[in-house]
């Protein structure tokens, strides 16, 4: 993880969990462990989805570049974002940990946004591995369960 504001990891795992334990001080609010289990499984699906592509996709880390082999196999085989799906239950996580709007807000913004970020991905991959990417869009869905697309 880069500890850059511009690293989407940074501002997820350590900004934005910083500037709610800074509220949560100032308001004096409880943290609420009812979050911790989305927080752990959150943070340990990026880790080890990241962990399991970098050795085997080739490239550079997160989409800075383009990978050279495409994985499709271990947690890849199940969803097709594991490391973004990493992120979304973090920040769910931290809703239920801080009941604090801001953390209620980041979800209802980052939703929505790494749904843009997928999409772009996806005409990226598609465009660099062809028809082996498009057969691994119908075999796996974007997140987890349901429809392919």
């Amino acid at each position: 993880m880069r500890l850059s504001l511009r690293s989407t990891s940074t501002r997820t795992f350590f900004a934005l969990p910083a500037l709610l334990l800074g509220e949560q001080a100032v308001r004096r609010a409880p943290l609420h462990l009812s979050g911790l289990p989305l927080l752990v499984a959150g943070y340990a699906t990026y880790r080890l989805a990241g962990k399991y592509r970098h050795p085997r996709a080739g490239g550079p880390a997160g989409m800075q570049g383009m990978p050279e082999t495409l994985v499709t196999d271990g947690v890849y085989a199940w969803t097709r974002n594991p490391m973004y799906l990493g992120h979304l239950l973090f920040l769910s996580g931290l809703a239920l940990t801080t009941r604090s709007p801001l953390a209620i807000a980041a979800v209802a913004v980052h939703g929505p946004w790494f749904a843009q970020r997928v999409a772009a991905d996806e005409a990226r991959l598609a465009a660099a591995f062809g028809d082996e990417y498009t057969a691994y869009l119908t075999r796996v869905p974007r997140w987890v369960g349901g429809a392919q697309r």
